[in-house]
């Protein structure tokens, strides 16, 4: 995990945490749906199909959380002048694994 600047923990709006708790149920109900095609031996396509629908979610989740962090603690710190250098260099550090999948 890596060491936050400026604050102790990370900051996500109200409105989108619960946006993110709905999406990561969603997610969880679906890699269940995974797993239970997978012991009744469903056909790989439609397992496939699944998977890639559970991995473009958490894509979505990935995206929301990163948008949060850039909204309020980069801006903040960069408003501020709290080592923005360090909160510049942690979002690109973010962005790039984030980015790795492409």
């Amino acid at each position: 995990m890596t060491e936050h600047v400026g604050q102790a923990h990370g900051y996500i709006k109200e409105g989108d945490k619960e946006k993110l708790k709905n999406r990561l149920r969603r997610i969880e109900g679906q890699v269940r749906g995974v797993q239970r095609m997978v012991e009744e031996e469903a056909y790989c396509v439609d397992i496939l199909t699944q998977i890639s629908s559970y991995i473009a979610a958490s894509e979505k989740v990935a995206s929301l959380v990163l948008r949060d962090h850039m909204d309020h603690c980069v801006r903040e710190a960069v408003t501020n002048n709290e080592k923005a250098d360090e909160k510049m260099a942690e979002l690109a550090e973010a962005v790039e694994g984030f980015m790795k999948r492409f």
